[in-house]
């Protein structure tokens, strides 16, 4: 005889649980202390085994039937509904476990060991303002294109579109991270290349703030990847030529007594020969890496050969791994913090700045000057700019 909502209403609890039988192999387990339980006894492969169903009233009678009808369907289907249920389960829990925002905070965290804390603080910043709570806990291998980009036109609506570029690249490099830890099968973010409004293009990126140049210069000194990149990090602010002349720079072409770089004219942009007086803070930096690649020819040799230079964005590589964005500096924004505070704060002669770029500076009768014009005034020059960075560095 069937069971009825009257039926299980009055049940009342006993010494000892009873049961209280439903068909089909559904029956309601009523315990000691007056829970009542919906267990649905079956047999499979010859063994007989229960499931739990929920508990009453949570779990009212038409829904117990539901539930046992479903799991009766499952052993005509050949499938036992326990094991199955453990097998949800631990999906379920997988896909917790791999949420974008877990896989997200552990690719930071993986960072950390090369950013400084400043900017794992603004990345994580950046996440959990733009995206961890729209898709933070979405199963990151389920994530699609069109679902990302939605996330990421909140952003554009507000005019931020130099952020909305700045965290699609985080959120790219978390997909390819959940990739090679088998967590994801792509990364939908490269679906989206062009997908956004174009960032305005200007002049190159650069930090201009003495205090933000001295935070900059901190990250520089505290960047723990390889020794050639780190020395080049620290090397271009102080020399500030153009990213091609630093990563090509041969030791032939320094000279420690004479505190000189001489570029030949071949690998200047105006095809004239360059020279760059070099202030002790500089040399020191050579003098830190010529044991390691002195034996070479070139000063940062590529990793894979030192018979190749440093690759064209391995600088500008290892200011995004620093989580310095592409829209706060590039390799060529040295030049551009150069020039702007060297005339604008410390108040150095135009031409004296324009001839160590490397620009093409005219005398008043339109001659270019030769490159050892000024050249004292251009080594106190490269001295106190290094002197003031080295000051904000430490004390900005």
């Amino acid at each position: 005889m069937s069971l009825s909502d009257t039926a299980i209403r009055r049940a009342v609890a006993k010494n000892r649980a009873y049961k209280l039988y439903d068909a089909g192999g559904l029956f309601l387990l009523v315990m000691p202390s007056g829970g009542k339980w919906w267990r649905f006894k079956y047999r499979f492969n010859k063994k007989e085994k229960l499931l739990s169903l929920g508990t009453y009233p949570d779990v009212s009678l038409k829904m117990a039937r539901e539930r046992r009808d479903q799991e009766r369907k499952k052993l005509v289907e050949r499938i036992d509904p326990a094991i199955n249920r453990k097998a949800v389960k631990a999906a379920w829990q997988d896909s917790q476990a791999n949420t974008f925002e877990v896989v997200a905070r552990e690719w930071v965290d993986k960072q950390s060991a090369i950013w400084t804390p400043a900017n794992v603080k603004k990345v994580k910043g950046h996440l959990e303002l733009n995206i961890f709570p729209w898709i933070g806990n979405r199963p990151i291998a389920d994530i699609t294109p069109p679902e990302l980009l939605a996330v990421l036109r909140r952003i554009e609506a507000r005019g931020a579109i130099h952020t909305a570029h700045r965290v699609l690249q985080t959120c790219g490099q978390t997909f390819r991270y959940a990739v090679a830890t088998g967590r994801a099968m792509r990364d939908p973010a490269a679906d989206l290349r062009g997908a956004l409004q174009p960032v305005k293009e200007g002049h190159f990126a650069a930090i201009t703030s003495p205090k933000a140049i001295g935070s900059l210069l901190r990250s520089l000194y505290e960047y723990k990847g390889s020794v050639i990149t780190r020395c080049a990090l620290r090397l271009a602010p102080l020399v500030f030529v153009r990213p091609g002349e630093l990563r090509r720079a041969e030791w032939t072409e320094i000279d420690f007594d004479k505190a000189e770089w001489n570029i030949p004219a071949e690998r200047m942009k105006m095809r004239e020969s360059h020279l760059v007086p070099l202030s002790h803070q500089a040399l020191d930096i050579l003098k830190e890496l010529h044991p390691l690649t002195g034996r070479g020819a070139f000063v940062f040799p590529s990793h894979s050969s030192s018979k190749r230079p440093m690759s064209d964005n391995a600088v500008l590589c290892a200011l995004r791994r620093m989580g310095i964005g592409k829209d706060e500096m590039t390799g060529h924004g040295f030049r551009a913090m150069a020039r702007t505070v060297l005339d604008e704060v410390l108040h150095v002669r135009p031409d004296y700045i324009e001839h160590q770029l490397a620009h093409a500076v005219r005398d008043p009768n339109g001659r270019a000057y030769n490159r050892t014009a000024h050249l004292d005034e251009r080594r106190k020059m490269m001295q106190d700019w290094a002197d003031y960075l080295e000051k904000l560095r430490e004390h900005s």
